[in-house]
């Protein structure tokens, strides 16, 4: 269901402000900090402040619009129509690797019986170091 959709549902409106946020997020292809989004809304509707785009972020992540991270203390969105996807990122040379939904379904399992506590695994970022940067060391 298009964001547009579930905001009407929830009786909220796709406001300049919002589809620009969304824009945004949705043609980036990659993560996108706070920051980012603020200069890009800024850079066109200079009214806007920094509240209205953390209140409009969090409101699209409480909708579902957008899934929120964060990497090397830094808050990153991605839009949610690309799905659920993880990323193993090298903190040495910062090369990012995509991994499968499933590595994470064991551990979800363990959690659950462990602690029966359900983990929503929506967007994982993992630092760490890559096979080259280990070599290296």
């Amino acid at each position: 269901m298009s964001c547009n959709k579930i905001l009407k549902q929830t009786g909220h409106r796709l406001t300049p402000q919002r589809r620009l946020i969304l824009d945004l997020i949705h043609d980036a292809h990659t993560h996108v900090g706070a920051e980012e989004i603020f200069d890009y809304v800024q850079a066109r509707a200079p009214g806007v402040n920094k509240s209205t785009i953390y209140r409009t972020l969090k409101l699209l992540e409480q909708m579902g619009c957008v899934f929120k991270s964060e990497h090397d203390d830094r808050i990153i969105y991605h839009h949610a129509e690309e799905g659920h996807h993880h990323h193993l990122i090298c903190r040495s040379c910062g090369k990012s690797y995509e991994c499968e939904e499933a590595l994470f379904s064991p551990v979800q399992r363990a959690i659950e019986e462990k602690y029966g506590f359900w983990v929503e695994f929506r967007h994982m970022v993992l630092s760490g170091l890559c096979s080259e940067c280990r070599g290296r060391k």
